[in-house]
């Protein structure tokens, strides 16, 4: 069924400028906590001062196991899991499978909301449901100071430094308005907002992550692989308790690479993926053509696996189904007709479209006639959402490098190098 709301074109946020869901959305705000009371009072005491509609917010606290349940005040749902080591993940799961609203928030306990936070932050995703909304994460030491309302009354004077990396991100994409395969990595967890539906299309958090950082990017490229579309909102901000995790004296670059070789195999995009090793997850997903004898459709898989390393060939109906290995996918090359690859024909065809945020590409050999499409798979999810397949630019891309094969060809030739 079609989803009420707008649909966008590729990840063009900016044709929501100046307009407002009304009424305001159901708000679910998912507040993931463990052993925080007094950074869960400050926390709790800025969503109240919310100026979003009080009747159209619902807060839920997610404990961790914390030893002693926390203290919440009326109209603030608790929801709790035994303590069975770090499981931000599975809190954030168990959080959002108790919420009704519409549109759903992750914040963590240690981070205090400015009046404005909600409102800002659910907008976009409020009148276009493909959208995965991050705020504005600034930091402060925040020890000691009283629950209020509104924590721009307490900050003077305890800011801390913002991570540049983050910031200069946001700059040079404005505000993720130009975005590729790798945006995944300006996304926080704990300050996101998306749709109930776009959470529950992706399967929400990754129980798997069982230590800090990573969930947040591992859960947003799948939402971008469906079809999201990706925006900074830097009018929702919320404040940090301490400094960011880069900056702390206890940094910890073995925890960092743990990280890194985690979602090295979950996310097999070029930048995450191992150069070398085989992952999980195919990234590049070829299919060969159909109604060609076994020959042609070797030399033609062969060859375009030759020119797109890491790529690996599929049967097109288990791609269809995209289940285990298939299931990101992030581009799929379709061998419409028999053909040869020179090596490294493709790669400047498949960074166009991520590059350029494409939903396809054809390639065609000098007589115009296509030989391979590289399909986005996001775009494909949108399409589907919609119904609609004009939500990306779909263009035709003359190469030298790629000629048809009008004859059956030579295998041991082929592979032997003279023929």
């Amino acid at each position: 069924m079609t989803p009420a709301g707008i649909a966008l074109p590729g990840n063009r946020w900016d044709l929501l400028d100046g307009q407002v869901a009304d009424p305001a959305p159901r708000v679910s705000v998912v507040v993931a906590h463990f052993e925080q009371p007094a950074q869960l009072a400050r926390c709790l005491a800025g969503l109240a001062g919310q100026d979003h509609p009080q009747d159209r917010l619902e807060v839920i606290v997610a404990d961790d196991g914390s030893a002693e349940a926390p203290e919440v005040p009326a109209g603030v749902r608790l929801v709790r899991h035994a303590d069975e080591g770090f499981r931000l993940a599975a809190v954030r799961n168990l959080g959002a499978a108790h919420a009704t609203g519409d549109v759903l928030v992750f914040l963590d306990a240690d981070t205090v909301p400015e009046p404005g936070f909600v409102r800002s932050l659910t907008r976009m995703p409020a009148l276009a449901p493909d959208v995965v909304a991050v705020g504005r994460r600034r930091h402060a030491d925040l020890e000691g100071v009283a629950p209020v309302a509104d924590v721009r009354s307490v900050i003077a004077g305890r800011e801390l430094a913002e991570p540049a990396w983050l910031r200069d991100a946001y700059e040079r994409s404005r505000d993720l308005l130009d975005v590729d395969d790798r945006s995944y990595r300006h996304t926080i967890g704990a300050v996101l907002a998306c749709s109930r539906r776009v959470f529950d299309e992706t399967g929400g958090f990754d129980e798997a992550f069982r230590a800090y950082g990573g969930e947040d990017w591992e859960w947003t490229y799948r939402a971008w692989l469906r079809g999201a579309v990706l925006a900074h909102v830097p009018t929702a901000v919320a404040w940090h308790d301490g400094p960011d995790a880069g900056a702390r004296d206890d940094h910890d670059l073995a925890a960092r690479n743990a990280e890194a070789i985690l979602l090295s195999d979950l996310i097999p995009a070029p930048g995450s993926r191992p150069r070398g090793s085989r992952t999980s997850h195919v990234d590049i997903a070829v299919t060969a053509p159909e109604g060609v004898s076994p020959a042609a459709a070797f030399v033609s898989v062969d060859s375009v696996l030759a020119a797109l390393p890491g790529a690996e060939e599929v049967d097109a109906s288990a791609l269809a189904a995209g289940d285990g290995r298939l299931d990101r996918v992030r581009l799929h090359a379709e061998i419409l007709r028999p053909l040869r690859a020179e090596a490294g024909a493709l790669a400047d065809a498949v960074a166009r479209v991520g590059r350029e945020g494409l939903g396809s590409l054809t390639v065609t050999d000098g007589a115009d006639r296509p030989l391979l499409r590289i399909r986005a798979r996001r775009a494909v999810a949108r399409a589907e959402r919609w119904g609609r397949d004009n939500l990306f630019a779909h263009i035709e891309e003359r190469s030298g490098r790629l000629r048809a094969l009008d004859a059956e060809p030579d295998v041991a030739a082929y592979l032997g190098g003279w023929g």
